[in-house]
């Protein structure tokens, strides 16, 4: 398999709210790059310079934030009388993007999923997804549809309809390998689908059918995860680095675990060595 061209970030949703331990922890862990919580970011929303500064003092850069609907749990992209407080939330998310130097904002999708989105509420969602992504592309920020289980975007048909109904010259793609497999789709199949939109990437892997505690040696507890560290779950990511590979993707991929089955830092050294050791990609700079 070809070296990996793209760089390497890590999600801090695994540290929760503990942001600042998120920053210190993954700069000691190597990582370079990190998507922190939108939360986090917007506290520096008028004092930029002191976030970057923040950021720097960690020897890390911000590869995007992860916008959409998360800023309002009652927030659809298909509810119409939502959209302008949705478009505004991530322009603001754009612009703190844009004056960090980065370039991406991922749109995830709004809950709880109650039924299949109709094609009524995909084509109000795309309308909304559109504009945002054309007021964040005036800021140069791309917007990346991030499709998420358990929400109004989650089967393969919908994510079609989106890619479909949406500008493709305004919209692009954000897989995510572990809500597209839960989904039941291919993601490597899925990035050469849309590989003139693919322009980020969440690394994540889901847990075995029939997986036990004992699968997981450092388990707190008894409770089996959704989601576990890269290369303990279901996915073979070796596919799916070839098929970034084949489409000549060199933006980021970011290492996620939504919940340490140990502590975070165990966790996110767990999947740095897999990629490191398991997929030759180097993540310490």
């Amino acid at each position: 398999m070809k070296s990996y061209k793209g760089k390497i970030a890590v999600h801090a949703i695994t540290w929760g709210d503990n942001h600042l331990q998120a920053l210190d922890e993954a700069s000691k862990l190597g990582y370079r790059a990190i998507e922190p919580w939108p939360s986090f970011a917007l506290q520096y929303e008028q004092n930029i310079s002191l976030f970057k500064e923040l950021l720097a003092q960690h020897s890390l850069e911000l590869s995007g934030l992860y916008g959409g609907v998360t800023g309002d749990p009652s927030c659809k992209f298909a509810d119409p009388s939502k959209r302008q407080h949705i478009v505004d939330y991530n322009v603001r998310l754009a612009r703190i993007v844009s004056l960090c130097g980065a370039g991406h904002l991922l749109l995830g999708p709004g809950g709880p999923r109650l039924k299949p989105a109709s094609l009524e509420e995909l084509k109000i969602a795309a309308s909304t997804i559109t504009e945002i992504a054309k007021r964040t592309l005036e800021l140069g920020v791309k917007a990346c549809l991030h499709p998420h289980l358990w929400t109004e975007l989650q089967d393969e048909n919908e994510l079609d309809a989106i890619m479909d109904l949406c500008d493709s010259e305004a919209v692009y793609f954000a897989p995510d390998t572990a809500q597209l497999t839960g989904a039941g789709m291919d993601p490597a199949e899925l990035i050469r689908r849309y590989k003139d939109r693919v322009a980020y990437v969440h690394l994540k892997d889901v847990t075995k059918d029939g997986a036990v505690a004992e699968d997981f040696p450092m388990l707190e507890g008894n409770e089996v995860p959704i989601f576990c560290e890269l290369g303990l779950g279901k996915i073979d990511f070796d596919p799916i680095i070839e098929a970034l590979n084949d489409i000549a993707y060199e933006g980021w991929m970011t290492l996620e675990i939504d919940r340490s089955t140990s502590t975070p830092y165990r966790s996110l050294e767990i999947c740095r060595d897999f990629v490191e050791q398991r997929l030759h990609i180097p993540v310490r700079g």
